[in-house]
């Protein structure tokens, strides 16, 4: 069952136990104790812990067993459910979670449901019978205990609270402490809207925000999201009705909205968007210039890719330099296939003209051998120096010439 939408459905005026109901934890006893008669409302929310077990259910004796577990089914939704908050839960400005020094304030409940948006909450309940000026003192002690500082088992120092519970991480702009929320119970003479106005009006310094005008909207830097409501507003809204006032706010809303800080948020969202449009603008301009530059294929005309552009960048390495830097790809797949071939045909018909050559040579030495044979033959088989005589002339013999003794005889 939801807390804050059984919170609203509690009856306030008596800590009454509804017939077979499972009693509260000693803890939220505790809570009754430390809150008076706000605290009774708390202890009576456990009767909702066992009406989730038999929701729709009735007793065979007729009696609020049944009756508690429509209550749970009629309830507003809440948020968080009843394990999901601890009470009385020492917030120590020195010493330790255990031994908190004198001095510290102590929670009356602590909410923790991310899963709902709200990863920690402190609630704080008044039955209008506290005097404001005690109740903005507590919060003094709230922030003293915010700004204390411990090193996490991760070794880096952060704020104490963060080491014991989980939260989104601040923002560099601004750094937010957890909400507080103050539950008002029209019980003593005082009015709870005067009470909210008067504690207000006493902490303004732990919640009031920076004004930005351009901007329009309040930066809470190092400040306290309080918030106010009442337990009939409770009642009638739900956590997620517009029953809580932010101090500082003109207006109601519902939980999450009052916590937060919508203006700053949808603020940071234009922001955000106008950021994504300008870098999509700027985009578009080094693109468009990219493309102007890109080079084209001087043989097809078209426009390198950005593999093929990247690939005739210059590189030191030869082996991946391109051939054809002035062609895209296709072309030079094209041009260099085309010379392989041109290259493969030079070597063809230089190896045909080779051929050529050498059967020629071959017959030209043929032919010279075949002369020569025809021309031995006509001379004769005489031997190997010997010459046939022709008068009037010398002949050799020996390297010597004999003289023209023939032609003076």
């Amino acid at each position: 069952m939801p807390f804050l939408g059984a919170l609203a459905r509690t009856v306030p005026q008596s800590p009454r136990r509804t017939p077979g109901v499972v009693p509260c934890a000693p803890s939220l006893q505790g809570a009754a104790a430390a809150a008076g008669q706000a605290g009774a409302l708390l202890d009576e929310c456990a009767q909702y812990r066992d009406a989730d077990a038999c929701r729709g259910q009735t007793s065979e004796d007729g009696s609020g067993h049944g009756a508690a577990a429509q209550a749970a089914v009629d309830a507003l939704d809440g948020i968080g459910t009843l394990t999901s908050y601890a009470t009385e839960v020492a917030l120590p400005v020195k010493g330790t979670w255990k031994n908190p020094a004198i001095g510290s304030a102590r929670a009356d409940v602590v909410l923790t449901a991310p899963e709902a948006g709200v990863p920690v909450l402190f609630i704080e309940v008044d039955n209008c019978t506290e005097e404001a000026v005690l109740i903005a003192r507590k919060f003094d002690k709230y922030a003293r205990f915010f700004q204390g500082k411990e090193k996490d088992t991760d070794g880096i120092e952060k704020p104490l609270w963060r080491t014991r519970w989980s939260a989104p991480p601040s923002e560099k702009y601004e750094r937010v402490h957890p909400p507080v929320l103050l539950v008002f119970h029209q019980v003593g003479k005082r009015s709870a809207k005067n009470q909210m106005a008067r504690v207000a009006d006493l902490i303004r310094h732990h919640w009031q925000g920076i004004w930005h005008r351009e901007e329009s909207f309040h930066s809470y830097d190092g400040c306290i999201p309080i918030v106010a409501t009442t337990l009939e507003l409770l009642r009638e809204h739900g956590p997620s009705g517009h029953a809580f006032w932010r101090f500082g706010r003109d207006h109601h809303e519902p939980l999450l909205d009052a916590i937060g800080n919508s203006r700053r948020d949808a603020y940071l969202a234009r922001r955000r968007q106008a950021a994504r449009e300008e870098e999509r603008r700027r985009a578009e301009r080094m693109a468009a210039e990219r493309a102007a530059r890109r080079p084209v294929c001087k043989d097809c005309g078209q426009k390198f890719t950005d593999a093929r552009w990247e690939a005739i960048g210059y590189t030191r390495d030869w082996s991946k330099r391109q051939s054809h830097p002035h062609l895209c790809e296709d072309c030079q797949d094209r041009a260099v296939a085309a010379e392989q071939q041109a290259e493969a045909d030079e070597r063809e018909r230089q190896e045909q003209e080779r051929l050529r050559q050498e059967a020629e040579e071959q017959a030209a030495a043929q032919e010279a051998g075949g002369w020569l044979s025809h021309f031995r033959a006509s001379r004769g088989d005489r031997p190997r120096g010997q010459a046939q005589g022709v008068p009037g002339q010398a002949r050799v013999v020996g390297g010597g010439c004999k003289a023209w003794s023939d032609e003076r005889r």
